[in-house]
C-alpha cells in the first residue's frame, strides 16, 4: 500500500510507455509553472495501485486518471479537468464539458486505440528528464 496522499496534490497518472501520453505531460510541465500537477506512470507501482483503485486495468491502460483534491478524473474528464486546473485560456476547454459524456469519451478512446499505432510506443517507461523526475510521484 502506498503512502501517496493526494489531498494537496493533482496527480496525473499516464501511460509511461506511449509516445502521445510522454509529449502530452511535457505540455502540461510547460503550461503549469508553479508544478502543481505531478505525474506518476501508470507502469510503476504507484500508478498500479491506484490505477487498480479506480477501477481501471493496468495491463490495459486505455485512459489517464487525474486525481485531485476534488475527486478522480477519467479519460475526457481528466483531460477537461486538467484544463481547469491549468487555468487561464485553457479553461476555454471547458466549453466542451456539456456535452454529454458519452460522446467526449467517443472521441477520448478512438484516439486512445490508435495511439501506439499512430504515435508509437517504448518498450519501457520513458526516462524522465530532470524536470520531470521533480515532479514524479513514486510513493
Amino acid at each position: 500500500m502506498s503512502h501517496y496522499d493526494p489531498s494537496h496534490d493533482h496527480l496525473l497518472l499516464f501511460d509511461g510507455v506511449c509516445h502521445l501520453c510522454d509529449a502530452s505531460v511535457r505540455f502540461i510541465m510547460r503550461r503549469d509553472p508553479t508544478a502543481k500537477i505531478k505525474f506518476a506512470p501508470i507502469q510503476s507501482p504507484l500508478g498500479r495501485e491506484l490505477y487498480t483503485q479506480h477501477g481501471l486495468d493496468p495491463e490495459s491502460p486505455n485512459a489517464m486518471l487525474f486525481i485531485t483534491p476534488h475527486g478522480a478524473f477519467q479519460a475526457s474528464d481528466a483531460a477537461l479537468e486538467i484544463a481547469r486546473t491549468l487555468g487561464g485560456a485553457w479553461k476555454l476547454a471547458l466549453m466542451f464539458k456539456p456535452l454529454p459524456r458519452a460522446m467526449r469519451d467517443a472521441a477520448y478512446y478512438f484516439i486512445a486505440r490508435n495511439r501506439y499505432r499512430w504515435f508509437g510506443k517504448d518498450e519501457a517507461c520513458m526516462m524522465p528528464t530532470p524536470e520531470l523526475k521533480a515532479r514524479v510521484v513514486t510513493e
